[in-house]
């Protein structure tokens, strides 16, 4: 019994092990994948950001950045969320939520406010580098898992191996009639 138990125990942890050292591998190259991405992208920091003049190339620095977009689309709206704007320009060039009120162009059509499309792109980039920042995060938890699942593995073993070891006689076995008795 204690040899089945014994084999079980160290496949259990060479899995552990293996699964570990995949996820240390799988985060890392997440985080670098994350970071080259970013890198290829050249947004370099303004002079009121976190990292004025230099690259954005890691997750944390994209999280910043998009904080400093968001702070830059704010002024340029006056302080207005998309939410917060009227659709169209009326005749004066305000906002105004009423399409009836609204100016018309040419064909007719009532004039969309282009405030609203300042919104629209700095969402999409601040939803970019907000998911490169937390892609990085995912792959750092994931490797400090791996790195938990290699530790756990590397105990177990040693736990097996030290435990488990098949016990000697400790002296020699003689046969007396059917049942080994330990000579003395």
């Amino acid at each position: 019994m204690t040899s089945t138990f014994r084999r079980g125990g160290i496949a259990a942890s060479i899995l552990l092990i293996a699964f570990g050292i995949g996820a240390v591998i799988a985060g890392y190259s997440g985080r670098e994948t994350v970071r080259n991405d970013l890198a290829k992208e050249q947004i370099v920091g303004t002079p009121d950001s976190a990292i004025p003049g230099q690259t954005v190339d890691t997750g944390g620095e994209a999280k910043e950045f998009a904080a400093v977009i968001r702070k830059h689309t704010l002024e340029a709206t006056g302080g207005q969320s998309y939410s917060q704007m009227g659709r169209f320009l009326d005749d004066s060039g305000k906002a105004t939520g009423d399409e009836t009120a609204a100016a018309v162009d040419k064909s007719g059509q009532p004039v969309a406010n282009p405030a609203r499309d300042i919104w629209i792109s700095s969402t999409a980039f601040q939803s970019a580098l907000n998911t490169a920042y937390f892609a990085e995060s995912v792959a750092m938890f994931v490797m400090a898992v791996g790195g938990a699942l290699l530790l756990i593995g590397i105990g177990f073993l040693v736990l097996t191996i030290r435990l488990l070891k098949p016990e000697r006689a400790k002296g020699r076995a003689v046969r007396t009639g059917g049942a080994a008795v330990a000579a003395g």
